[in-house]
């Protein structure tokens, strides 16, 4: 797609300054711009590769002042690129209709301008929404429902019964509704499987990420609300609840029946142990073991967590651990030492 500044300007709601003609084709850094690029500047520190850029226009805040190209006004300039790289790169959609090879349930119900792949499986009395996109080899078990407009990537397996909102994107890999990892231990010792007869339910706008997988509900269901963004490997399991717009990074693992609030941020490698809630607004540092609840608006870290603080302080003084162990260990000596003189 090619816009012009002052068309790209209208489409992102922003003012523009300088000649509005000038002709975009696409977006790049400040450092790999060419002719027809949109860049843009987000902090005063990158101001230099501004200045040195071969771009035709830049997004920039309102009080940055910059006239050797034509510049869009932004207040969130971030945001408004990552607004321009959605107008300029549309995500490949194949076109509609369904491939020969796929297998389709009879009783399945199929929204207008769905498109399903090749050697894709759609049970019994499964609905997939208007405009929906199911990629090749996905598997949809019976009674399976998908939303409008929600894309379902390769190798994807939903199993009986889990409800998908609209717009949600599923990578490959993932498994929603699988059996919870649930065992009792019988008096002879044998583990005896916990039926897990609940459901999966993914709200509007979710995304999950490459061979996560999110287990069905004990009893009840399992449920990610609206918003919330999953990454590759992460592990959901039964009875869990994560909050609207949570942010769940790379193979962290959350224990059955435990709560995670709204806008909360699980970094990489967390883990959380069953039953615990997670309040709103709580940011979780990078491989943080949680076993008990955490308030809303905490930042923690730490196996087990600490509030961030605590963590930092420990970990400024434990490079330091050995030598206070030395010496202290002198100092018991020298006070053992003094107390076997008499008087």
């Amino acid at each position: 797609m090619h816009l012009t500044v002052k068309e790209l300007a209208e489409h992102l709601g922003c003012p523009f300054e300088g000649d509005g003609t000038v002709v975009l084709k696409g977006v790049a850094s400040l450092e790999k711009a060419g002719r027809g690029d949109l860049v843009y500047l987000a902090k005063a520190k990158f101001r230099q590769p501004l200045e040195r850029t071969n771009a035709s226009a830049a997004i920039l805040p309102p009080d940055e002042k910059f006239d050797r190209i034509p510049v869009i006004r932004a207040g969130n300039p971030h945001l408004a690129f990552v607004s321009a790289i959605a107008i300029f790169h549309s995500p490949y959609r194949p076109e509609p209709g369904i491939h020969p090879t796929a297998v389709v349930s009879p009783s399945a119900k199929i929204g207008e301008s769905v498109s399903i792949g090749a050697f894709c499986v759609v049970g019994e009395e499964a609905e997939i929404g208007a405009g929906a996109v199911i990629f090749p080899l996905v598997t949809i078990y019976p009674g399976v429902k998908i939303g409008a407009d929600s894309v379902v990537h390769s190798n994807a397996a939903l199993r009986e019964g889990v409800r998908v909102g609209r717009r949600v994107v599923i990578h490959n890999g993932v498994v929603i509704g699988a059996d919870g990892f649930g065992y009792i231990r019988a008096e002879d010792g044998r583990q005896i499987k916990i039926p897990q007869i609940g459901t999966v339910v993914i709200e509007d706008d979710v995304e999950i990420g490459p061979n996560t997988t999110i287990d069905r509900a004990a009893l009840g269901e399992t449920i990610i609300r609206k918003g919330a963004k999953i990454d590759a490997l992460v592990m959901v399991a039964h009875n869990v609840e994560v909050g609207e717009n949570a942010i769940l990074a790379a193979q962290t693992g959350i224990a059955g029946s435990s709560k995670v609030g709204r806008n909360t941020i699980l970094s990489g490698q967390v883990g959380i142990a069953d039953h615990v809630e997670v309040g709103d607004e709580v940011i979780i540092a990078a491989k943080s073991g949680v076993m008990k609840h955490i308030p809303s608006g905490s930042f923690v870290a730490g196996i087990p967590h600490l509030d961030i603080r605590d963590w930092r302080k420990f970990w400024v003084l434990a490079p330091q651990l050995y030598d206070i162990v030395k010496d202290f260990k002198k100092l018991r000596a020298r006070i053992e030492e003094l107390e076997k003189k008499p008087g």
